[in-house]
């Protein structure tokens, strides 16, 4: 099959502040849902604890054991973390924006590399100019999908080393401030951390930490996500799924992308009333029910490619000229 060698280009903007507009018409009740969820800082401190606990133990026994305990339990965990760090960002947890920015860098202990600071900077864009490929992140490059294509062997190694070709990525967002003092001090802690790490606990403990942050991201069913998020596996006319799976449960539904897309000011935990009360905004779309099997399809399907997404030059905004705008804005904004 000859693979694709270029995005698809719309030249509407992004779909989602429209669909927020139709939705509060029709379902004002939905403003009642936005605020913050405190409790996430202590499921943040819970699972840091948990993987610091469990480097510890591994500690005592064989690598094959480490490597196996990283990938059924430790992908997991980090995967978690991830996402509350994604909390954080959104300014979920807790009304300070200096508290969620230290609980996203709490969050980012287990993961080794500084991210958390990094990532909310990236991120924020994502949503604001989602497809322009000069300030979204999350589109890959050019050069990384021609390089990649669309065989098995070229996705696996993309997934597997996921992180390092967001890396590459960064030269290109040049409208992101990528180094301040905040970055530095999310820098600062990890390196005074995995040094602790590295003295306290030991070598498997810190190579635990390493391959777990690698396969939650990537080379695991785990590594679906990004895959689920904005890939076009149902055509091209939708560029942003859903994904309504038994993994929402460990994964502080995540998979409600849709929805969080529509309202980034809404916390994890109150996602799903999103779609339970504008049903017929969501259920028209198309969604995926296992990372599993879009994890394999992705792998083996040669229909789907690092360039089976959408990306417009449209940078603009839908024009609101009502009373609501300043809601509307406030709502998009995660704030």
């Amino acid at each position: 099959m000859q693979p694709k060698t270029n995005f698809t280009f719309s030249a509407n903007p992004e779909p989602h502040r429209s669909r927020t507009k139709e939705i509060l018409k029709e379902h004002p009740e939905i403003r009642q849902l936005i605020g913050k969820n405190k409790y996430s800082f202590w499921l943040t401190l819970l699972l840091v604890t948990m993987q610091l606990a469990l480097g510890i133990f591994l500690n005592n026994y064989s690598w094959w054991l480490v490597f196996i305990v990283a990938y059924l339990v430790g992908a997991f965990i980090d995967h978690s973390l991830f996402v509350l760090i994604h909390e954080c960002t959104h300014k979920l947890i807790f009304k300070s924006p200096t508290a969620n920015k230290l609980t996203g860098i709490l969050a980012n202990i287990p993961l080794v590399f500084a991210s958390s600071i990094s990532f909310e900077r990236y991120h924020l864009k994502h949503h604001s100019f989602q497809g322009v490929y000069e300030i979204d992140g999350d589109i890959p490059n050019k050069g990384e999908g021609k390089l990649i294509n669309n065989y098995f062997i070229g996705k696996a190694i993309w997934l597997l080393f996921y992180p390092i070709f967001q890396l590459f990525r960064l030269s290109r967002i040049k409208e992101v401030k990528a180094f301040d003092g905040w970055v530095a001090f999310n820098w600062l802690v990890q390196i005074i951390a995995m040094t602790a790490v590295c003295y306290f606990l030991g070598p498997k403990a810190f190579v635990y930490f390493l391959a777990s942050f690698f396969f939650s991201v990537g080379l695991h069913p785990l590594g679906a996500r990004w895959i689920q998020e904005h890939f076009l596996t149902h055509g091209d006319d939708q560029e942003t799924y859903s994904y309504y799976g038994k993994m929402n449960t460990l994964a502080f539904n995540v998979g409600y992308h849709n929805e969080h897309h529509d309202f980034p000011s809404i916390p994890w935990n109150k996602l799903p009333q999103i779609k339970s009360t504008a049903p017929n905004y969501y259920n028209t779309l198309h969604s995926h029910n296992s990372w599993l099997k879009l994890f394999f399809r992705f792998l083996f399907d040669q229909e789907i490619s690092l360039f089976s997404r959408v990306i417009r030059s449209n940078r603009g905004k839908v024009a609101i000229t009502d009373e609501s705008k300043p809601d509307i804005d406030l709502i998009n904004s995660g704030a």
